[in-house]
């Protein structure tokens, strides 16, 4: 049974760059040489399992800006922070792993610390296919699974076996946000879905038009976490927002969470999220 939906008002937040499909990078470099909180008491998926790791972009960096998911420059904000990961096709799911969170950490390298380091899906790898499950991690989250001084040595490395396994996404403080896509207008809705706690990943999105009516509108997985509808007439403001997860098929709404008014390339954050 689908869980009752949750009820929710809006407001918005300053925008952040969004690449287009047409920008988005066709590979990722797969071989170059505790800000948010997760619920590690509920994992999705129970025990360790081995893949394979590595890091791109700049050492401190978050890999790249934007990347096959679509979240723009907010993988560098809170609450990503920069502990994300690409995904090789098992964990990227062709735009379906985006938001899935996992939990990592290395031994097999003396500079490996041991300790739990959790990261996020946001890009697509679709070179790493040497092993089954492979993470290219930003080059903080690569760093953060070593000891304390030895984050050098240890990307120095390059290439790890790693353990991992996946946990609930629990963003504590952090509702739902949608940034509405740069060419969006009145007969084309599209936008990409942030920061959902439970699964992380998204099984299907709704979109009801201004209050009063009772028609949920089917919207398509356009690439990545971009949502889109093309209604062919024209949709009125405000939209309601109907989420639902894969794994747990849990539903969540965020009514009238974008306004009247509303504008492409802004973010509106909701006031609900999936229960944890």
């Amino acid at each position: 049974m689908t869980p009752a939906p949750l009820q929710a008002s809006f407001f918005c937040f300053s925008s952040f760059a969004l690449l287009t499909l047409f920008s988005l990078p066709d590979y990722c470099s797969c071989f170059n040489p505790k800000l948010y909180n997760f619920n590690v008491s509920k994992i999705v998926q129970s025990g360790w399992s081995f893949a394979g790791a590595t890091w791109y972009g700049n050492p401190i960096g978050a890999g790249s800006d934007g990347g096959a998911c679509g979240y723009g420059y907010s993988v560098e904000q809170y609450p990503f922070s920069s502990m994300v990961s690409a995904g090789g096709p098992s964990l990227f799911k062709s735009g379906k792993g985006c938001g899935s969170c996992y939990q990592v950490k290395c031994t097999k390298n003396a500079a490996c610390s041991g300790n739990l380091v959790t990261v996020v899906i946001t890009d697509n790898c679709p070179g790493c296919v040497s092993e089954s499950v492979h993470f290219d991690m930003s080059g903080t989250a690569f760093g953060s699974m070593a000891k304390k001084g030895q984050a050098n040595q240890l990307r120095n490395v390059g290439q790890l076996q790693i353990q991992y396994r996946r946990v609930e996404c629990n963003y504590r403080g952090v509702n739902l946000a949608f940034h509405v896509d740069s060419g969006s207008n009145n007969y084309y809705f599209a936008t990409v879905v942030e920061f959902e706690d439970g699964d992380g990943d998204i099984g299907s999105v709704e979109l009801r038009q201004a209050q009063g009516s009772d028609i949920w509108l089917p919207m398509q997985q356009s690439w990545g976490a971009v949502w889109k509808l093309n209604s062919g007439s024209n949709l009125r403001a405000p939209f309601s927002l109907r989420i639902k997860s894969i794994e747990s098929d849990k539903t969540v709404v965020a009514n009238n969470v974008i306004p009247v008014g509303w504008q492409p390339g802004v973010t509106y954050r909701s006031v609900v999220n999936f229960d944890v």
